[in-house]
């Protein structure tokens, strides 16, 4: 059984991979305290703060905890995020090796957010997440932030990076870590 700060680890690791494949800049904090786990850095534009869920998978429905729970000297404290601290959830689900990118205004307040593989069988439509609309490729495709791809002479598209290549210097000067 593992343990949640695995799952926490694993959940991190594989939604950073999945969005650096991307194009996407991915920052990492380097002290506890905020709600996020990591940032989104958009085209050097936009920062989304995303904090990481593991999602556990049950028949056809990926089950995400996005609510918390700590135990403090005056008994437990249960919480859920609001835009104030996130600006999206983004979860993974090692059953389907799939990571998924949830708004947050569109789990604001929520403990529990379901995401359906398939359509309901009584089909209800209304307020049901379906797993496709969240998928974290289309997301940050959705959010502009895709790499853009370049023609090499051979005729074979490739990943240029999301920053167009005449942005950059070709050399840049050395210089020592607090040049000024």
């Amino acid at each position: 059984m593992m343990k949640s700060s695995d799952k926490g680890a694993i959940a991190e690791t594989a939604i950073t991979a999945v969005a650096v494949e991307l194009g996407v800049f991915v920052l990492r904090p380097l002290q506890e305290g905020r709600r996020y786990d990591l940032m989104f850095d958009l085209d050097g534009r936009r920062l989304l703060r995303v904090q990481c869920k593991w999602g556990r998978l049950n028949g056809d429905i990926v089950v995400v905890q996005t609510g918390t729970c700590r135990y403090t000297p005056r008994g437990y404290i249960r919480t859920t995020y609001s835009a104030d601290e996130v600006d999206a959830i983004a979860v993974y689900c090692a059953a389907l090796k799939r990571c998924f990118y949830l708004p947050i205004r569109d789990v604001a307040g929520l403990s529990t957010v379901h995401l359906r593989l398939t359509p309901a069988r009584n089909n209800q439509k209304a307020l049901i997440k379906m797993a496709e609309d969240y998928d974290l490729a289309t997301m940050i495709t959705r959010l502009g932030a895709v790499a853009q791809l370049g023609e090499r002479r051979h005729g074979m598209a490739e990943v240029r990076g999301s920053i167009p290549l005449s942005s950059t210097p070709e050399a840049a000067p050395e210089r020592g870590l607090f040049a000024v």
